[in-house]
């Protein structure tokens, strides 16, 4: 006998679980009312809408209901008259007759339509995030976002990951992005911050004997606002004891390829992985979207010995465009100035025809020259080829970045490529003061075969590092972290970091290492950039339910505002002015 999760005291059924298969039955259904339609004095249709979709229901006599009133109605279930049926609707074949409508709460008209047929102001939908909400589009992607939450939980849960909730009052640390201070009236003039993310509290949970740790945390970062950054966001976060970054990569990769099957029903396959190096040689970025070619090719050989002052330079990068040759001049010139913009010398451009090379460069190209660029990817008549001569790295930057705005499909186009990257520099360049940066955190183990180089060429050393990306986003990062005390100590010491200001800055994590620290490594992604790429959103304010505007306001609440004179003696707070 089957049980119906969905009936309540007030409701048997939810709008779209009534079916023609109980055709004569009785039933109660809760909801809103999504439109009332008049037909004559005596007969009017309610579309009754609840988070499942939308039941017709057909009154008899007067009914006082407007939009969005929230009801109960009870009625029999009957087919919909010969040529009424609403393909459209799950409930489109059916209809509820002989109804009674109890009205449970009025409502005020809204201020805007809550379907999806209309294009609404941002400002508004955030100012009214408890209307939007109700929109099928919100609905769905929120819904959609539990899935995948309780997908990444059931997958963690199966390779032995333990859950655990680390602290969101903490204490600051003087590094990475700008934190959220809390200010504690116990100890007056001292402060927590809020958690940019459970970094130092998991890996202390390694030296706990935890071996396998995961979380679904909530992280605060007071950063720029951007279409893929919010001030709170929601990330996987794990770590392993006893671990290689293989394992790590196997584990998280288990986890994003179950939800991506849970979401779409077709699983991916397994996830590549290519090395920083690869990354930036062949796509220009260390996050490629996969989805579409136009890799970078190295021409430097072919140009080594040019007497064309326009590729005198070390490194010649050049991409093939199908179809490019089709450009207009304007559209050429805009390409050229955006090249610039990104720190390019200039763009260079050659069109595949017949006859050759279309371009104004095509005739101070020597014969080798020439057949380098037009074999280029293997490209073919209608082609166009772009060339960008200058230092390595800038070359491959500049190019990767023309590569996105010339072939990047939209967020929610073809397939799901992921793609790990790893081998990321362990320094990237050096500070104000001469000092190296490290480019992930100090605690990321070196690679092996790099260890020698940290006296001597420390630029040159690649750590343990890894990322994912999923169709040219970011997803997250994570390391093998260091766990040995000779090489935390050489990496300092590269990072002009002294035993003094390592104890200040890190010192309850170092202490912990010297009580047995096992080899571990961990990582963290965010969901709500999953999400979005799994809803084919830009933004990822569309999958979290109350999010911040790009100036980062609470529109519905009016935060951040003032708090009492009260609460501000308490803390022991003055505010100065201005200037």
């Amino acid at each position: 006998m089957s049980t119906n999760f969905e009936a309540t005291s007030l409701r048997d059924w939810l709008c779209a679980s009534v079916n023609s298969s109980m055709v004569g039955t009785r039933v109660s259904v809760c909801g809103w009312v999504a439109k009332r339609r008049e037909h004559g004095e005596h007969l009017a249709f309610l579309d009754l809408r609840d988070r499942s979709g939308i039941l017709q229901a057909v009154v008899e006599g007067s009914v006082d209901v407007r939009a969005e009133y929230v009801v109960r109605v009870t009625g029999t279930v009957s087919p919909r008259p010969e040529g009424t049926v609403n393909d459209r609707l799950a409930t489109g074949e059916i209809e509820l007759t002989d109804c009674r409508v109890e009205v449970l709460a009025v409502a005020d008209p809204p201020p805007f339509q809550l379907d999806d047929r209309v294009e609404i102001d941002e400002q508004v939908r955030l100012r009214y995030r408890y209307l939007d909400l109700r929109r099928e589009n919100m609905q769905a992607n929120l819904r959609l976002r539990a899935k995948v939450n309780a997908t990444l939980r059931r997958a963690m849960d199966e390779q032995g990951f333990c859950e655990v909730e680390t602290p969101l009052l903490w204490a600051p640390t003087p590094e990475g992005a700008r934190e959220f201070v809390v200010p504690s009236r116990l100890h007056p003039g001292e402060f927590y911050v809020l958690p940019q993310s459970p970094q130092i509290a998991k890996q202390l949970l390694m030296v706990g004997g935890f071996d396998r740790y995961y979380q679904i945390a909530r992280c605060l970062r007071d950063e720029d606002l951007r279409a893929d950054r919010q001030f709170e966001f929601t990330q996987l976060d794990l770590e392993a004891s006893f671990v290689t970054q293989d394992d790590v990569l196997g584990f998280v990769s288990r986890a994003v390829l179950d939800a991506a099957e849970a979401v779409t029903g077709v699983r991916p396959g397994d996830v590549p992985s290519m090395t920083w190096a690869e990354a930036l040689d062949s796509y220009g970025t260390d996050k490629p979207d996969l989805r579409f070619g136009m890799k970078l090719v190295d021409l430097s050989t072919s140009f080594a010995n040019t007497e064309v002052k326009a590729f005198s330079a070390s490194s010649v990068k050049a991409m093939r465009v199908p179809g490019g040759a089709s450009f207009t001049r304007s559209r050429l010139d805009q390409l050229t100035d955006q090249a610039k913009e990104l720190g390019a010398k200039g763009l260079a451009w050659f069109k595949i025809t017949s006859e050759g090379l279309d371009s104004p460069l095509a005739r101070f190209l020597n014969e080798q020259e020439s057949a380098a660029v037009r074999g280029a990817d293997g490209a073919e008549v209608g082609d166009i080829i772009f060339c960008v001569a200058d230092e390595y790295v800038a070359a491959c930057k500049v190019l990767g970045a023309l590569r996105v705005a010339l072939g990047s499909p939209p967020v929610g186009e073809g397939p799901h490529h992921y793609v790990w990257v790893t081998e990321f520099p362990m320094f990237e360049g050096v500070d104000e003061d001469g000092h190296l940066m490290a480019a992930h955190h100090p605690f990321t183990m070196p690679h092996p075969e790099d260890l020698e180089l940290i006296e001597t060429d420390p630029l040159k050393v690649r750590s343990q590092a890894y990322d994912l990306v999923l169709n040219g986003w970011e997803l997250g990062s994570g390391s093998v972290r260091i766990h040995r005390a000779d090489i935390q100590s050489r990496v300092f010491s590269a990072l002009g970091i002294s035993d003094e200001e390592a104890e200040n800055r890190f010192g309850f994590l170092l202490g912990a290492f010297k009580y047995g620290a096992p080899p571990h490594a961990g990582f963290a992604f965010g969901i709500d950039r999953l999400v979005a790429i799994f809803a084919g959103e830009e933004n990822i304010r569309e999958v979290i339910a109350y999010p911040k505007t790009q100036s980062g306001a609470d529109l519905m609440t009016s935060a951040p505002k003032p708090i009492s004179e009260r609460q501000m003696r308490d803390l022991r707070i003055k505010i100065t002015p201005k200037g």
